[in-house]
Order: structure tokens, then C-alpha cells, then sequence
């Protein structure tokens, strides 16, 4: 009896939880150093970069706060955001090519519902300020009233536990997300919760918010992903609860489920969560390390030469308040009064018997030499070269420099560091969209509407579902059955050009382009071939289109077309011509003929 029991206990329960708490502690304490770098880059950013104590910003205790790191961070962010990333879905086989086409207009759509540019906005400034951004990429079930649909939003690193020493957080044992919930909300969601006794046995570290951040009545809800086995194949199990009680596990979930269209669905526990199996979270690293799947900061590598500043201007603002208010020594017995000597306002100031030199003498004041400034001036250029914030990548040249293309020349030339990070950012953009579409493939059953841009800003509307996303049957090959075949696609990133200097020089480009006939159609043959030897945006596009306007694979399409019509006509010329009187009368007589074999002998 205790046997029939215990085969029906749920695979995940009290003791399973605690054994996840215990792991979860475990990546905690391995995630320590990581934390405390991250949260003092914070403090850096918001100028905070000696102390919190407000007894250390008075008069006589001033420390200067420059913010060359903040220029530094806004200057990047603003480098990003120029080249927001756009998709390019590539089919991997002939058949898909429409598909692939499909996708790369409603991927865009799907990214704007989710408000994705505000997302990468955040992104940017994590990744700019500590070195890491996370994205986190899920089936969202509240979405259009129950419908669901895709969910992107970019998540606290602080709230993030993976295995230590991996730089793959897809290697890691265990992947653990954690979130401060309200507790009467979580008891009206969650019915099992009514008699928990609210204990938190983790806390997560907080950055060192402006405002005061009170957590009572709140409980901390952990969420648990972890691969596991199940007939051969990885899946992706999930569980959430709070301390000791489960609010939704995958394992637990053998229930049969219907789709959309009311079809039967195998229970999660066999499927997993997500059919790609994967952890739902992309890591865009600024500067990697090993050993780690976040990187450093601008905030880190700059720290040094900031605080090198701050101490030499803290220096000099304090020597310069001593020349500015002249200081006296005066002697004990002396014979001037003090009190008229200092207020400014009175013109005459009295003296008690004879007036000499040892009675009020000035304190000697020595200013710094010039080379104190020259050694702020090297640190102040060793901040820009070191984070490559150089006058050029802000947009100061030289004098003399006014053309837009030379402007966006010398740009591109000093903001190599910037297009490296970039790349790293469509490298993550492109995880996001594998994400979306494996999530489209398993969810998109009944029909989504999207409005789409056509050709030359033209609105087209359409309805789409992962019918042709899902596994195909192939055709037999010499009699062998050659199974399924999944549609798999190619995403290629590009970035949009935002900046007008550079919108200024494709433009100048195209007009020079103009100019010197590449676009008239005796020239086009002359313009391929220097177009194959030039690289710039949208080269390929410009091909295309003058070998569609080419005049001599026109005449070659309107010979063959021509050809074709007359074969046409030739073939209907004969099928439709009369039969002649001979023919006629050897068909008549082949037809009264007996026949040899056969019932008609």
C-alpha cells in the first residue's frame, strides 16, 4: 500500500525544493564578487565614487565627483542606439525562401509589441555601466486575453544565479531567476499559499537605491530551470515556489493539454517547457572574462584614471580657495581690530598704538606649477584613449573639417571600439531571434494578424501561423523514407543608420553614383564591375536592381519569349491544319481491314 503511495507522490515536493534552496545558496556565495563589482559601478555612475556619507560633501571636507566616466557611458549608449539592430531571416533550403521572407517582416512586429527599443535602451545602459545586459524571452500566457504570445524583457543580473566558473549559462546544472512578489497577491494566485508561514531563507543583493525600498510584505518567488532526459531527448523542466511550497512545476504537470485548435498536446512533463530546450536568457557581454558569462564595464577600466582626476581637482580647487581668501598671522598681543578688519563693508579699520609688520603679517600662499595641470591633462586624455572616447568619436575635429562625408570618415576611423560592441549587441540580438521564432514554431496554431511595410512604405496586412514552420514530410527516396524535415533559418543582423552623418554620405554617395551615369542602361555592365570592387551599405541591392534594368538581359528575356510564341504558334498550327484526302482514305482502310487476334475473326 505505502508503494502505490508513493508512486503517485509528484516527482517535485517539499524535499526537492530544499534541495534547490541549498544549490541556490551555493551559486549565491559564487556570484559574490561578481555582485559587489556591479553594484559599485552603479554607485560610480550616479557620481557616488568615494563615499555615500553626506558629512563628506561639506565645505571643508570636499571631494571633487567629475563625470568623465558619465560622458564616457553616455557617449557609448548613444554609439548603440545609432545602430539598433534589424533582422535578416535567410532560408537554409529553396523551398523556405517565402517563409524566411514572412518571418523577417513579422519578427520586427513582434519586437515593437514588446516595446523592444525601450528594452535595448535599458540593455545598453546595464551593459555600458557594468559590463552585462540580460535578456529573458518567454511565452507569455496573459498576453491577448489568454491567447499568449511572445514576451522580451531585460532582467536584473542581481536576480540571476547560474553555476560558477561556466561562461555558457546554457552549461550550467541549474539556471535560478528570483523576484520580490507581494505576498496577498501571490495568496489570491496561488490558493496553496493560505497557510504558508512566510519565512525568507534567501535574499538577493539590492543596488543602492535614491529612495527608500521597503520589502515588508513581500516574499521572495524563485524560478528554477534545469534540463533533464526524458525518452532520449533533453528537455527543459521549470519550477516555481516559495520557500518550502510548489506553485508550478513542469515534472508535476502530467495532465494531456489542448492546443488552440483543440488539439491533444502531450502532458509538460514529457515535453518540457520550451521545445528548443535552452535556457530563455541571452547575455550580451561588453569586455568577457573567463570563467564567467558577464564582462567588465566602462565603469572598470576607467575607474583609476577618474579617480586620478578627482584627486588632482580636489587638489586644485583646494588651493584655489586658499589664494582666494587671503589668511593673516596675528600676533596675540596685537593692536588691530579683528572684527573691522575682516568686514569688508567697513572702510576704516582702528588700531591700538603703532602699526608695524609683526602685527598682521600675511600667510605666504605658493599656487601650483603648471605641470599639475599637464598631469590632469594626461589623465584626462588617458581616459578618452583608454575608453576610446576620443574628440573625433564625440564629433569635435579639427578646424577646417566641415564635409559631412569627411565628418562621418573620421568617425567611423576613431569609433572601432564602439562597432565591436555593437556587434556583440546583434550577436545577443540574434540569439533573441532564434528564441522568438523556435517560440512562434511551438505556440503561433490560430492565425495572428500583423500589419507589415511593403515595397516603398506601402501597408499590406496579412495572417500568419507556424504551419509551415513545423516538421514536413519529405518524399521517399528510392523507396526509403526519408522522415521529417524542420525548416531552419540563417538571421543576419544589420544595423540602422541613425546618424546623420552618415545618412549624409550614403546620400552623397548615391548622388555621385548619379553623376558619373552608373545608373544609365549603356553604362550598367561598366557599373557592375566597379561595383564589385566597392563596399559599402546596400551594395548588393543597387546590383540587383541594374541587372534587372540591364537592356541586354531584357532583349535576351524578350527573345526567348518571342521564341517561345512562335514555337507555341508553330505547335498550334499543326495540331489545327486539315488532314489531307490521302491520309484520310489509307485511315478509312486500315480501319475496314479484319483483325488478326481477338473475338472479331
Amino acid at each position: 500500500m505505502n508503494q502505490t503511495t508513493e508512486t503517485h507522490l509528484p516527482p517535485i515536493g517539499a524535499e526537492q525544493l530544499q534541495e534547490l534552496t541549498r544549490i541556490l545558496q551555493k551559486y549565491k556565495e559564487g556570484k559574490t564578487a561578481t555582485e559587489r563589482r556591479i553594484i559599485s559601478s552603479e554607485n560610480w555612475w550616479k557620481l557616488r565614487n568615494h563615499t555615500e556619507n553626506d558629512e563628506q560633501n561639506s565645505q571643508n571636507n570636499f571631494i571633487s565627483k567629475s563625470g568623465w566616466i558619465h560622458n564616457v557611458i553616455v557617449s557609448k549608449h548613444a554609439d548603440a542606439m545609432e545602430a539598433y539592430p534589424e533582422p535578416n531571416i535567410l532560408p537554409r533550403e529553396e523551398t523556405d525562401r517565402n517563409e524566411a521572407e514572412m518571418l523577417s517582416a513579422i519578427i520586427p512586429c513582434v519586437l515593437e509589441q514588446n516595446h523592444f527599443e525601450n528594452t535595448y535602451n535599458t540593455a545598453m545602459w546595464r551593459k555600458m555601466k557594468s559590463g552585462t545586459a540580460v535578456y529573458k524571452i518567454v511565452w507569455d500566457t496573459t498576453k491577448w486575453n489568454g491567447l499568449g504570445d511572445i514576451g522580451i524583457e531585460c532582467v536584473n543580473i542581481l536576480n540571476l544565479f547560474w553555476e560558477p566558473g561556466i561562461t555558457d549559462i546554457q552549461k550550467s546544472r541549474y539556471f535560478f531567476h528570483t523576484e520580490l512578489y507581494d505576498k496577498d497577491l501571490l495568496t489570491e494566485q496561488y490558493p496553496q499559499l493560505c497557510n504558508e508561514f512566510w519565512v525568507d531563507d534567501f535574499l538577493t543583493s539590492k543596488f543602492l537605491y535614491d529612495d527608500y525600498v521597503d520589502t515588508n510584505g513581500k516574499a521572495t518567488v524563485i524560478e528554477c530551470y534545469y534540463h533533464k532526459y526524458i525518452n532520449g531527448k533533453n528537455t527543459l523542466q521549470y519550477v516555481k515556489y516559495v520557500n518550502d511550497t510548489v506553485l508550478y512545476a513542469t515534472e508535476n504537470d502530467f495532465e494531456h493539454r489542448y492546443d488552440e485548435r483543440g488539439q491533444t498536446m502531450p502532458p509538460l512533463a514529457l515535453t518540457g517547457l520550451y521545445d528548443h530546450a535552452r535556457y530563455p536568457y541571452v547575455f550580451d557581454t561588453l569586455f568577457p572574462i573567463e570563467g564567467s558569462p558577464c564582462g567588465y564595464g566602462y565603469v572598470d577600466i576607467c575607474r583609476n584614471p577618474q579617480t586620478e582626476i578627482d584627486l588632482l581637482k580636489t587638489c586644485f580647487l583646494r588651493n584655489a580657495r586658499i589664494g582666494s581668501v587671503p589668511r593673516y598671522f596675528s600676533r596675540a598681543d596685537g593692536t588691530v581690530n579683528e572684527d573691522e578688519f575682516l568686514d569688508l563693508e567697513n572702510p576704516i579699520v582702528h588700531i591700538a598704538g603703532g602699526m608695524d609688520d609683526h602685527a598682521l603679517r600675511p600667510i605666504e600662499h605658493h599656487p601650483l606649477d603648471g605641470s599639475y595641470l599637464n598631469l590632469l591633462e594626461w589623465n584626462v586624455k588617458e581616459l578618452r584613449e583608454t575608453s576610446g572616447n576620443t574628440e573625433t568619436a564625440t564629433g569635435t575635429v579639427s578646424g577646417g573639417v566641415t564635409a559631412a562625408a569627411a565628418i562621418a570618415s573620421l568617425q567611423e576611423a576613431s569609433g572601432k571600439g564602439s562597432r565591436d560592441s555593437n556587434l556583440s549587441a546583434h550577436r545577443a540580438y540574434a540569439q533573441i531571434v532564434e528564441f522568438c521564432i523556435e517560440l512562434i514554431r511551438q505556440f503561433y496554431h490560430i492565425p495572428r494578424k500583423f500589419r507589415i511595410l511593403g515595397p516603398y512604405g506601402t501597408e499590406n496586412y496579412i495572417r500568419y501561423t507556424n504551419e509551415k514552420l513545423l516538421p514536413q514530410i519529405q518524399s521517399s527516396d528510392l523507396g526509403t523514407d526519408l522522415g521529417l524535415r524542420t525548416p531552419i533559418f540563417d538571421i543576419k543582423v544589420f544595423a540602422q543608420k541613425k546618424n546623420a552623418y552618415t545618412k549624409a554620405t550614403q546620400n552623397e554617395l548615391a548622388l555621385q553614383f548619379f553623376k558619373i551615369g552608373f545608373f544609365h542602361p549603356q553604362k550598367i555592365k561598366e557599373a557592375i564591375l566597379c561595383l564589385e570592387l566597392m563596399n559599402f551599405d546596400g551594395k548588393d541591392l543597387i546590383m540587383q536592381k541594374l541587372l534587372r534594368h540591364d537592356p541586354k538581359n531584357n532583349e535576351k528575356s524578350t527573345q526567348n519569349l518571342a521564341h517561345q510564341e512562335q514555337n507555341s504558334a508553330e505547335l498550334r498550327s499543326v495540331l489545327c491544319a486539315p488532314e489531307p484526302q490521302s491520309t484520310a482514305n489509307a485511315r478509312k482502310q486500315a480501319l475496314n481491314a479484319p483483325q488478326i487476334g481477338g473475338s472479331s475473326i
